[in-house]
C-alpha cells in the first residue's frame, strides 16, 4: 500500500521537501456542481438575482481561491500559477462548475483547482441562497491532471467503486481512462439567451457509454478557438464540439479545429452529413471536420438537436475500434 506523503516516518504531519524534483509543466482540471431549482437557474442565467452578476462573482471568487490556496490547506505548497480558469454549465437544476489550473513547477496544481471549484460554489451558494437556502454543493472532485513523473492521469467515472485500485497504468495511458469532453459554440448560449439543447445530449451519450465526461464548455462562436484549447488540456481520449458548423459568417468551429489537427479524419466527418441527408437536405451545408489533435480525437457536430442525433448515431458503431486504433490497440481491417 503507497504511504501518505504528507506524513513522516513517525506518522506526523509535515509539508514534503520537492526541492529535488525537477520543473514541469503541471495541469489540473477540477469539476463540481450546485444543484438548486429551476427557478434559480432562470433567474441566473437571465442575470435577474437579488445580488447581481452572480456568474462573474464566483468565478473571481474560484481564481482568488486558487491563488491563496497555499494560505488555506496547511501543507501545500506556495505555487506560481501561470493561469487559473473557472467556467460555468448549466442543467435544468444544476449549475456546474469546472476550474484549470496551469504552472510549471516541481509539485503539481490539483489542490488549487479544487479549492477554485469549492469556493466558486460556495460564492454561488450565498448568491442563491436567498430564493434557495437549500441548495447543495456536490461532487468537488479531481478530472485530471498532467506533469511530473506520473504523467496524465484521468477520473474514470464509469468504475468509481474502483477508485481506490488507481495504478501507474491508469496515470499515463489516458485512453483507457474514456475520457471525454465536450465543447458547446454558441454566442446565445453563452450570453445565457438561449438554453442549450445540444451539449447535454451528447455528455448522456458519452456518460451511458462509459465515458469520463467533462463539460460542456461554453463558449462563443467567436470563442471558439478557446473552447478548443481548453477542451485538449489533458489530452483527454475524445472532444466532440457542437454548434458553429454553417455557413453563417459567425460559424469558425470547423477553422478553429482544422487549427489544432495534425490529422485530418474526412471519412468521419462524410459519416456525419450522410447520416443527415437521409432527413434533411440542409444536413450537406455543415462544414464541420474530424480529425486526431496529438492521441486527441475530435469531431465536430452541427448545433441543432437533430444533428447531433444523427451524428451520433453515425459515430455509434465506430467509435470504440477508432479510439482503440488511435492508442495503437485497434486492429487495422
Amino acid at each position: 500500500m503507497s504511504e501518505l506523503s504528507h506524513l513522516d516516518d513517525q506518522g506526523r504531519a509535515r509539508m514534503v521537501d520537492v526541492s529535488a524534483k525537477n520543473d514541469t509543466h503541471r495541469v489540473a482540471v477540477a469539476a463540481g456542481e450546485l444543484a438548486t431549482t429551476a427557478e434559480v437557474i432562470a433567474l441566473v442565467r437571465a442575470d435577474d438575482m437579488p445580488k447581481a452578476d452572480v456568474l462573474a462573482t464566483a468565478r473571481i471568487a474560484g481564481i482568488g481561491a486558487a491563488k491563496r490556496t497555499w494560505e488555506l490547506i496547511p501543507l501545500c505548497h506556495q505555487l506560481a500559477l501561470s493561469t487559473v480558469k473557472v467556467t460555468f454549465g448549466f442543467t435544468d437544476t444544476t449549475i456546474t462548475i469546472e476550474a484549470v489550473a496551469k504552472t510549471t513547477g516541481p509539485t503539481g496544481v490539483e489542490m488549487e483547482a479544487l479549492t477554485a471549484v469549492a469556493v466558486a460554489g460556495l460564492t454561488l451558494h450565498d448568491m442563491v441562497k436567498a430564493v434557495d437556502p437549500a441548495a447543495v454543493l456536490n461532487g468537488v472532485r479531481l478530472v485530471s491532471k498532467e506533469g511530473g513523473k506520473r504523467g496524465r492521469w484521468f477520473r474514470d467515472e464509469a468504475s468509481e467503486d474502483e477508485a481506490s485500485a488507481h495504478t501507474d497504468a491508469s496515470l499515463t495511458d489516458p485512453v483507457s481512462a474514456r475520457s471525454a469532453v465536450v465543447v458547446v459554440a454558441s454566442t446565445g448560449v453563452a450570453a445565457g439567451t438561449r438554453d442549450d439543447r445540444t451539449g447535454p445530449t451528447i455528455e448522456r451519450w458519452l456518460t451511458e457509454r462509459g465515458f469520463a465526461v467533462r463539460g460542456p464548455l461554453i463558449y462563443a462562436d467567436a470563442r471558439i478557438s478557446s473552447g478548443l484549447a481548453d477542451a485538449l488540456t489533458g489530452s483527454p481520449a475524445l472532444v466532440i464540439t457542437t454548434g458553429g458548423t454553417g455557413a453563417s459568417p459567425t460559424d469558425g468551429t470547423p477553422e478553429a479545429t482544422l487549427a489544432v489537427l495534425d490529422r485530418e479524419l474526412p471519412g468521419v466527418a462524410d459519416s456525419i452529413r450522410r447520416r443527415g441527408l437521409d432527413v434533411t437536405p440542409h444536413a450537406v451545408l455543415s462544414r464541420g471536420v474530424a480529425g486526431l489533435a496529438g492521441s486527441t480525437v475530435v469531431v465536430n457536430l452541427p448545433g441543432s438537436p437533430g444533428g447531433v442525433e444523427d451524428g451520433l448515431a453515425a459515430l455509434d458503431p465506430i467509435l470504440d475500434h477508432l479510439l482503440a486504433q488511435v492508442s495503437g490497440g485497434g486492429a487495422h481491417e
